[in-house]
This record gives C-alpha cells, structure tokens and sequence, in this order.
C-alpha cells in the first residue's frame, strides 16, 4: 500500500481511525477497498475512500452523451448511449429524453445520431435533455429515400428526393468531427 494503489480487499486501515467511504467498506475491524484505485484519505472528516480507475460507461448528471436514437414515442426518445464525455461506452445503456415541450413534428427518428445532456436519474432511469444549442440532431438519412440531407434551419432538405423535414439539430449538425477522440 506504499504506492498508494489498491485492489478489492486490500485494508486501507482500520475503523477506529477511519470511517468507510466511496468504493470501500467495513469487514468489522478494518476498512477494505471494493474497486481497483487510488486511495484518498480526508484526515479532517477521518474518511477513507478510493477513487476508481476505470469508469463504469454510467454517465452522471451533467454529462454529456452522444448516442442512437432507439425509439420514438408522442413525448420522448429513448437514445442508446455510445459516448460519455467523449469518451467510447460499451455499457449498452439508455437514455431517455422529454420532447413534449417542443412545437415540432419530429425532433429525432429512429437510428437519428444525437447529442445530449444527462439532468438526473430516477426510478432507475436516466433523464436527459436537449433543450441547449448545441445538443440535438447530429447526423441523419432522410426518411423517405435514405439519402444525405443538408441543414434548412430547423429542418433538414433531402439531397436526392427533396423531401423537407423537421428535427431539433445540433450547432454541430453536418460537422463529422462531432466526436473528439482521445480527448
């Protein structure tokens, strides 16, 4: 423990010096590490705790979120998450989004790429919203033909058939660089 690295079951130190933090818990004489870490010990509070090396692709509130729209319902999408904070998930979890508050037709269809933001879990669900400018519709096909569209204001134009629809798009709609890898 010189090095200040732990993993599962390594004693941090005892529970008459310390009391069990994040990542750790109490075997009834000592206090002991449930994750793979760093330990950080708050001598003024007298907490021991570890901070987790590896994340668990579970975005927090505040997040920022870049996934595939998986469903449409009358007020709300529900989006696979790919990134968190940038950063590649295989976690396999959703999100879901309210809309109804939106005076469009469509803000995102099925397999639409969107951007948002995580505002809270509950019920063992997480919220988002895509309420800013910057978060919305990234990238998406046309609906009628599958062919590319390009940016109308609040509307995409099909470049093949000229079809004409609505989503919320993103500031970032149409730039590939949306994801910043390795960041």
């Amino acid at each position: 423990m010189s090095d200040n690295k732990t993993i599962p079951g390594d004693k941090i130190g005892i529970i008459e010096e310390y009391e069990s933090g994040k990542n750790t818990f109490e075997d009834g004489h000592n206090v002991r590490a449930t994750v793979i870490g760093t330990v950080e010990i708050d001598k003024k509070s007298r907490i021991a705790q570890v901070q987790n090396i590896r994340t668990s692709g579970i975005p927090e509130v505040d997040d920022v979120v870049i996934g595939t729209v998986a469903a449409v319902m009358s007020s709300m999408i529900a989006v696979s998450i790919n990134y968190v904070n940038n950063i590649r998930t295989k976690s396999n979890v959703e999100c879901i989004c309210q809309t109804r508050h939106f005076r469009r037709k469509n803000i995102a269809l099925v397999n639409d790429i969107v951007a948002l933001r995580i505002t809270a879990h509950k019920n063992g669900t997480i919220h988002a919203s895509i309420n800013e400018p910057e978060f919305g519709v990234l990238f998406t096909k046309c609906k009628k033909c599958g062919g590319s569209v390009i940016p109308m204001r609040d509307a995409i134009k099909c470049t093949e058939c000229n079809w004409i629809d609505e989503r919320k798009l993103s500031n970032n709609f149409g730039k590939n660089d949306f994801i910043k890898l390795g960041e």
